[in-house]
Formats: C-alpha cells, sequence, structure tokens
C-alpha cells in the first residue's frame, strides 16, 4: 500500500526503511506506466525490472512476485476510493441523505475517470493466472462498501428508507459479513440489502461505460445530465432519498 507520511512529532522513520518504501511505490509507479502504454492490466515483471534498470531477481526484495504485486496494487486502489468517498461526504449534512448519496456517486465516479487503470484492476477484466487473496483485499475493500451501507443504514435509522422497487429477494444467503463488518442482516431488511448491492451495479455500470469510452459520443454537460438523472433512478429504486434534480 501506499507510505503514510508520519504526523508532527513522531519518529522519523530509518533510512533503510524509507529506501525501501521508496523504491516500492516506483515499482507501483512503474507497473502502473506500463499499464497505460500497453493498454493493459496484465504487466510482466520482468517488464516492471527492465523499465527500472535493474534485474528481474532484484524486485523479489519488494515483492513474492507479480500477484503480490497487483494485489497491492489493488488495495490500493481500494485505499484511494474509500478516501475519495469519505472526502466527499465532508461537509454534507447527516440528515442529507440524498446529498450524502450524490456525493459518493461523483467520488467514485470521479475516482474512476482519474485512475482508470486502478479501476480497471479493481472492477474490470481479472489479470490471466492472477488469483486474488480474498482475505487481503476484503480488508481493503471495507472502506469504500461501508459509506454504502451506512447510507443504507442511517436512511432506516431515520425512518425514510422506503421498499424497494424490487422486494422479491434473490441472494437470501449472501454472507454480508464477507461485504462489511457492519451487522447489516439486523439493521436493514432483506429486501434492502439486495437493493443495495443493485444500486452498487448500477454505480459501477455507468462508471464502466465512461471508463472504457462508451459514452465519448456525448458532450460532457449531456454526459453530467445523465448521470445526475441515473443515481436520482438508482436511489429510487433503492428506496433511499433521491438528490435534488
Amino acid at each position: 500500500m501506499s507510505a503514510k507520511i508520519a504526523g508532527p512529532g513522531a519518529q522519523p522513520r530509518p533510512r533503510r526503511e524509507r529506501t525501501r518504501l521508496a523504491t516500492v511505490e516506483e515499482i507501483k509507479a512503474t507497473a502502473f506506466r506500463l499499464m497505460r502504454e500497453q493498454g493493459s492490466t496484465d504487466v510482466r515483471f520482468a517488464d516492471i525490472a527492465r523499465a527500472m534498470g535493474v534485474t528481474g531477481p532484484a524486485l523479489y526484495r519488494y515483492f513474492d512476485g507479480r500477484d503480490e504485486l497487483l494485489t497491492a496494487l489493488m488495495a490500493d486502489g481500494y485505499d484511494t476510493l474509500g478516501r475519495c468517498i469519505a472526502e466527499a461526504r465532508t461537509g454534507v449534512p447527516d440528515a442529507d441523505l440524498g446529498g450524502r448519496l450524490l456525493a459518493l456517486a461523483r467520488a467514485f465516479r470521479d475516482w474512476a475517470r482519474a485512475e482508470p487503470y486502478q479501476f480497471a484492476l479493481v472492477f474490470g477484466m481479472p489479470v490471466p493466472g492472477y488469483a486474488a487473496p480474498s482475505t487481503a483485499l476484503t480488508v481493503a475493500a471495507d472502506g469504500a462498501i461501508d459509506q454504502l451501507a451506512n447510507l443504507f443504514v442511517d436512511a432506516s435509522g431515520r425512518g425514510v428508507l422506503r421498499p424497494p422497487l424490487i422486494r422479491e429477494v434473490s441472494v437470501p444467503s449472501v454472507d454480508w459479513q464477507a461485504i462489511t463488518p457492519l451487522a447489516l442482516g439486523v439493521l436493514i431488511p432483506p429486501e434492502s440489502l439486495q437493493a443495495m448491492l443493485q444500486l452498487w451495479a448500477m454505480l459501477l455500470g455507468f462508471a464502466s461505460l465512461e471508463v472504457y469510452g462508451q459514452l465519448d459520443w456525448m458532450s460532457p454537460e449531456a454526459r453530467d445530465g445523465l448521470f445526475l438523472s441515473h443515481v436520482r433512478l438508482a436511489a429510487e429504486v433503492a428506496g433511499l432519498p433521491a438528490p435534488p434534480p
């Protein structure tokens, strides 16, 4: 994951650790540069080493292999997305649930457009031959998923969570603990749990269309208008208060 800057009064990291962290970040940056250049997330360890001017075995001092590097890049993507959503939430009143949904949706959309290869790693086609360790990425994903889950929980607590448009529950046995540590099965009804996944899928679908250029035929203003109506539609379907038009 990305190196964290020590706060005021914190003990400085030893030089060797700072050097190691800087090299880890260089490896990650090189991997993303190669992804952009080749238009694919399927990068090879040997290509990263060659681009950095080091031998292939030298990279194994920092990562066990390409799969561990890809996992770290995905975890960074989830962390960045979680921070973007949390920052977007700042300044929006707790009671403004429609505004909070719109802030979350815009943060997700903006992150996807600004970081298309992070988006592709996290939500795009699987990299050939890569199998993600689910535990490592589940922890990283919590920050982003929890923001959406909290929205449904708060709406329920305030008495404004309506029954969703689709009330027949088709995923009653989902392991919600694997998605978020919140006790969602107790806090909101099963049909709203399903609606939360449907809303997430709607936001992800719009972001995918934009990231992969499927809406480039529209003007930016038209896409912005379509996005706002898409979020309002998603809220209405899920039973959440909708943001204003």
